[in-house]
């Protein structure tokens, strides 16, 4: 009966938002819909999200560590982002075209001719003004532990782009890290009946981090360094000298 209701309430959110949404485009405005559905959607899910400091607006890559799907809702309902995704993500049935509603960049890993197209796309986003969502991890196999950031995939702002920072983003669940994390091996459906038949709720902290100038780390690997020992510290206080090294290219 719980999934029942929040599939159903989810479902009548979304049937809500999208006209509207497809009326502030032909406005020719930016839809302010896809951030209040994500929101809605995330409190539906059972989220109740605590944000600490101040996301920026514009111009901005936000780079969080990764822990569930439930990341996407938090983060898309507290800053007006659009998400840089895994390019499979595209053909899952009802998720791949409700993520286009929001301008999803979508990045093929294994293809390096593609990866400099799509890092060229991302590019000309940001240098538009648009703030962009990033998890640098790549997936949510490092669950409440945070594993390398991926240099590669900061590689469209160098050469720095004038006004763009990087802003990391500490995703929190607290004691329920292990309970909403995603491990691979756990399919979508699956982890997705499995959430939103969880009694009670999810407290969760975003905690939004001092943004980064690209132009003072000097190159994506230190600034892909930079930006998870900042969320690092954040969620446990480690020194940023124990972090670990950024993964190669």
């Amino acid at each position: 009966m719980r999934l029942a209701l929040r599939a159903a309430g989810i479902l009548a959110g979304f049937l809500f938002c999208v006209p509207l949404h497809f009326l502030w485009k032909l406005a020719g405005a930016r839809s302010i819909w896809p951030q209040l559905f994500l929101a809605y959607a995330g409190r539906r899910c059972g989220l109740r999200v605590t944000v600490e400091g101040t996301a920026l607006r514009g111009k901005v890559l936000f780079a969080a560590n990764h822990v569930s799907w439930l990341d996407i809702l938090a983060l898309g309902g507290a800053a007006p982002a659009v998400f840089v995704s895994r390019d499979d993500v595209e053909d899952w049935p009802g998720v791949g075209w409700a993520a286009a509603l929001n301008d999803t960049i979508y990045v093929v890993r294994q293809a390096r001719r593609e990866v400099r197209d799509q890092a060229d796309t991302l590019r000309q986003a940001l240098a538009a003004g648009r703030a962009v969502a990033l998890f640098p991890e790549g997936t949510t196999a490092g669950g409440h532990d945070v594993l390398p950031f991926r240099p590669s995939l900061f590689a469209s702002l160098f050469p720095p782009l004038p006004g763009v920072m990087v802003q990391p983003v500490a995703i929190d669940y607290g004691p329920a890290s292990d309970e909403t994390a995603w491990a691979g091996d756990e399919g979508y459906g699956i982890n997705a009946k499995r959430i939103l038949s969880r009694p009670g709720t999810i407290p969760m902290t975003l905690r939004f981090l001092e943004p980064i100038d690209p132009s003072e780390a000097g190159d994506r690997k230190i600034l892909a360094a930079r930006s998870r020992d900042s969320v690092v510290q954040a969620l446990s206080g480690v020194d940023a000298a124990s972090a670990a090294p950024p993964l190669p290219l």
